[in-house]
């Protein structure tokens, strides 16, 4: 299967000159830094023009490997809500990218809960946007693609624990990447204020913690399943440290205090 792109032109530039001088644009000018190895990050998923920044200054900061775990979001009622896919390619205006079939399939063997479903693919832009970074900064990388439409905690977990099990394996290094935008379509205040009760469960590595904060507070990050997935393989992986590499909220771009969505970028190793 070669899956289509279902936002460029919107999301991101069509053109590949446009696209790829676009995401080197928001990647950081200041004095290199040395670049951490890193377990897992933290990402936005919105329209370059408002996240692009954020996600940019993750990617750059980080020592990426050459095979990913991106668990995104099923923003729309389409196919399985635990979908993943484990052969074909994604194509972007960069090329192409493969689905890393042995990762993907030992995944899917470990959690039962996981069903192959291209539907629950076809138009999520979650995981999309990620590929364009990763084609520029780590050329000729493999990926699992996992969309979670789910907010069962357990469920949840279980997939967490799977990832973790399978990259305990490997002798190679494999990122997992969480695609989240954060709290929705409040004031820039109350969103801010909102979004760092969340970050500090992330930074605490803490998925009970940020799974209740957000249920509690009315916290509309949509990412909360995957997030919540990926803070359980951590757990698995002996993740200890947690860093917020930026934060922003769409006023920043667009002068809207009024109606705003949060965007957080944070590594953990």
């Amino acid at each position: 299967m070669l899956r289509m792109p279902a936002v460029a032109g919107r999301f991101y530039p069509s053109d590949p000159a446009d696209l790829a001088s676009l995401v080197q644009s928001f990647l950081p000018t200041a004095p290199p830094v040395p670049k951490r190895g890193a377990r897992a990050c933290l990402v936005p998923h919105a329209g370059y023009i408002y996240s692009g920044a954020v996600a940019g200054a993750v990617y750059a900061a980080m020592d990426l490997p050459s095979r990913a775990v991106i668990l995104g979001v099923r923003h729309f009622p389409r196919g399985h809500p635990m979908a993943i896919l484990s052969t074909g390619s994604w194509h972007t205006p960069l090329g192409n990218v493969a689905v890393d079939a042995d990762l993907a399939g030992r995944i899917r063997a470990r959690c039962s809960l996981l069903r192959e479903d291209e539907e629950a693919h076809r138009a999520e832009h979650s995981l999309e946007v990620q590929l364009p970074f990763l084609q520029v900064l780590a050329p000729g990388f493999t990926f699992v693609p996992i969309a979670l439409g789910t907010l069962r905690f357990e469920d949840l977990v279980k997939v967490g624990e799977a990832v973790a099990e399978v990259l305990a394996e490997e002798k190679s290094a494999a990122l997992v990447i969480t695609s989240s935008d954060m709290n929705h379509y409040e004031d820039d205040d109350t969103t801010r204020r909102k979004d760092h009760r969340a970050i500090e469960q992330l930074l605490a590595l803490d998925a009970r913690g940020l799974y209740d904060t957000c249920r509690r507070e009315d916290i509309s990050m949509c990412g909360l399943g995957p997030a919540v997935a990926m803070l359980s393989a951590l757990r698995g992986l002996g993740g200890r440290q947690a860093e917020l590499v930026r934060y922003a909220t769409s006023a920043d771009v667009s002068g809207d205090r009024e109606t705003v969505v949060g965007y957080a970028g944070m590594v953990f190793s």
